[in-house]
C-alpha cells in the first residue's frame, strides 16, 4: 500500500468544511416551502437548512459550489412519488464539494430504471447521517477522476430494481470513496456496495442480506483499485443471488493499481455454499488477515495472502439468530489475531461499527481478537489510555430562540474524581467548536476555560442552529468526575 492512498483520504476530512455563504431556511410557513426552491436560487458557499418534514413530489438540480444542504429537527425526506430530476434522480447534484446532511431520500423511479435518491454529478461530495430506501438506486456516481466521494453514518436499504443493474450504492471512476460507519442491508438483488473508484477504503460498517435479503455481492470492486476493508460486520443471506460476499476485479482489473486488503472483518454465510473473498486479477497483490468467517464456503477465490484468519461454525458470537456478532467469553476468535504493518497503512483497526449509524474505538485487551469486534474492546471515553464506562448525554429542550443552552453529560464509574483537563466536541451547524474544560473540584461541576480560538465566551446559540449531536472529544490529563455541567 503506498502512502499516497493514506495521505489522500486526510485530505477528504481536512477539506470537509464548507466556505461561509448565504442561510436558506425551507419548510412550511417559510418563504422557501421546498428544496427545489432553494436549488434555484442558492449561490456558491450557501447553507440550506430543510426542516424536518415530508416534501414529496420535489425534486431537485443542484448546480452551485460548496454547498451545505442539512436537515434540521431530524431528517427532511424527499419522496419522489412518481418525479425525478432531469429523468436521472431525486435530487442531481452538479456542483463541487457538496454536503449533504440529515436527508431522507425515497422512491426514486425513472423511465430507464436507474432513477437514484442522489445522482453525484460534481466533484467532491459528502454525505453524513442520510437515508436512502426504496430507490432503483441509492446513491449513483458518474465518473469524474478528481473526485472524493465521503459517505458516513448513513443507512441504505431495500434500493434496487430487482434486475441485477441497481444497487444500494453504486459509484463509478471517481478518485475515491470512503464508505464508513453505514449500515446497508436488503438491497434488491444488486450489490450493497458497488465501487469503481481509483481507491476505496470501506471501513466499520454494517453490511448485511439478514433473512429476507437477496442481494448480489456484498462488496464489489469490479475493476479493483487500493482497497482496503477493515472492520466490517457482513452476512449473506441464504437467499443471496450470488454467492461472494467481497468480489475484487472480476470484470477487467483497469484501475492501475491492484491492492486488496481485507482486514478484521467478521463474514457470515447463511447459504450452502459461497466464497468469502473473490480475487479476480492475477496480479493483485492482496492480503486477508485476521477475519472472522462463518458458515460455509471457500475462505479465498484467487491469489492472496492469508494471515490469521479464523474460519468456524462456532464462533461464539452474542447471538448469531439476532445478527449480534460481537464476541463472548468463549469465543475461539479472542487473543488469536496478528499485528502487521505495511509501510504507511497500519493494520490495526481501531474502531467498532456500533448502532445506530455509529462506531466505537477499538482498543487490544492482550493480543488483538480476530474478527470485526474486540472483547472488553469498546471505548466511550479514553484517560490516560485507560478505557472507562459510557456516558449519557441530554441536551435541553422546549428553549426559546436566543437562549443560553445547556448540555449534561454524565459519567458512570469514571473514577475517583480529581482534576482533569479536556475538550468538549461540538458539531452545530455545520461548524465544529471546541470547548475546553477544567474539572476542579470533587463535586464534578466544570468551568470553561476555552471557547473556539478568537471568540469570547460564553457562545450565543440560537435554537434553530442546534443540532442534537454533542460528541466527546479528547479528554486527558488524570481522573475525571462523575458528573460535569456547564452552567446556564
Amino acid at each position: 500500500m503506498s502512502a499516497r492512498l493514506v495521505l489522500g483520504l486526510a485530505w477528504i476530512f481536512a477539506t470537509t468544511p464548507i466556505a461561509a455563504g448565504d442561510i436558506l431556511w425551507v419548510g412550511p410557513g417559510r418563504a422557501l416551502t421546498l428544496p427545489s426552491q432553494a436549488a434555484a436560487i442558492a449561490q456558491n458557499g450557501d447553507r440550506i437548512f430543510i426542516e424536518a418534514s415530508v416534501y414529496r413530489s420535489d425534486v431537485a438540480v443542484w448546480t452551485a459550489d460548496d454547498l451545505l444542504i442539512r436537515g434540521i429537527g431530524g431528517r427532511a425526506h424527499l419522496m419522489a412519488d412518481g418525479q425525478s430530476a432531469q429523468g436521472k434522480a431525486i435530487w442531481v447534484i452538479q456542483g463541487k464539494r457538496t454536503v449533504v446532511e440529515y436527508i431522507e431520500f425515497s422512491g426514486a423511479t425513472v423511465p430507464d430504471g436507474n432513477g437514484a435518491g442522489i445522482r453525484a454529478e460534481g466533484t467532491d461530495l459528502t454525505v453524513r447521517r442520510c437515508s436512502f430506501h426504496d430507490n432503483e438506486n441509492g446513491i449513483l456516481t458518474g465518473a469524474d477522476a478528481e473526485s472524493d466521494i465521503l459517505i458516513e453514518h448513513s443507512e441504505f436499504a431495500h434500493n434496487g430494481l430487482g434486475d441485477g443493474f441497481t444497487h444500494n450504492l453504486y459509484v463509478g471512476h471517481v478518485r475515491s470513496l470512503t464508505f464508513r460507519y453505514n449500515r446497508s442491508h436488503h438491497a434488491r438483488i444488486g450489490h450493497h456496495v458497488k465501487t469503481r473508484a481509483l481507491e476505496n477504503h470501506i471501513a466499520y460498517n454494517r453490511i448485511m442480506d439478514e433473512a429476507e435479503g437477496t442481494s448480489s455481492y456484498l462488496i464489489d470492486v469490479p475493476d479493483g483499485g487500493e482497497t482496503v476493508v477493515i472492520g466490517n460486520v457482513l452476512h449473506q443471506g441464504e437467499n443471496n443471488s450470488n454467492s461472494s460476499l467481497l468480489a475484487y476485479a472480476l470484470e477487467n482489473g483497469t484501475n492501475p493499481i491492484q491492492e486488496l486488503f481485507v482486514i478484521n472483518n467478521t463474514m457470515v454465510n447463511d447459504a450452502l455454499t459461497g466464497t468469502f473473498v473473490r480475487v479476480g486479477s492475477p496480479t493483485t497483490r492482496a492480503l486477508v488477515i485476521n477475519n472472522l468467517l462463518v458458515g460455509a464456503g471457500k475462505t479465498v477465490e484467487g491469489s492472496a495472502e492469508q494471515v490469521t484468519n479464523l474460519h468456524t461454525d462456532d464462533p461464539g458470537f452474542v447471538d448469531r439468530p439476532g445478527y449480534d456478532y460481537r464476541l463472548t467469553a468463549t469465543s475461539p476468535a479472542i487473543n488469536q489475531g496478528s499485528l502487521t504493518e505495511l509501510g504507511a497503512l497500519s493494520m490495526i483497526p481501531d474502531r467498532h461499527y456500533r448502532e445506530e449509524l455509529s462506531s466505537t474505538g477499538r482498543v487490544l485487551v492482550g493480543p488483538i481478537d480476530i474478527g470485526a469486534n474486540e472483547l472488553d474492546g469498546s471505548l466511550r471515553l479514553e484517560l490516560d489510555g485507560v478505557r472507562q464506562a459510557s456516558y449519557a448525554l441530554s441536551v435541553a429542550s422546549g428553549l426559546d430562540e436566543g437562549d443560553w443552552v445547556f448540555f449534561v453529560l454524565s459519567f458512570d464509574g469514571i473514577g475517583d474524581g480529581g482534576p482533569v483537563k479536556g475538550a468538549l466536541r461540538i458539531d452545530l451547524l455545520g461548524q465544529l467548536y471546541f470547548l475546553g474544560l477544567s474539572f476542579t473540584d470533587a463535586s464534578g461541576v466544570a468551568t470553561l476555560s476555552t471557547y473556539v480560538p478568537g471568540q469570547t465566551p460564553p457562545i450565543h446559540l440560537h435554537t434553530q442552529a442546534i443540532v442534537a449531536r454533542v460528541l466527546l472529544g479528547d479528554f486527558h490529563k488524570t481522573n475525571t468526575m462523575t458528573r460535569l455541567v456547564l452552567p446556564k
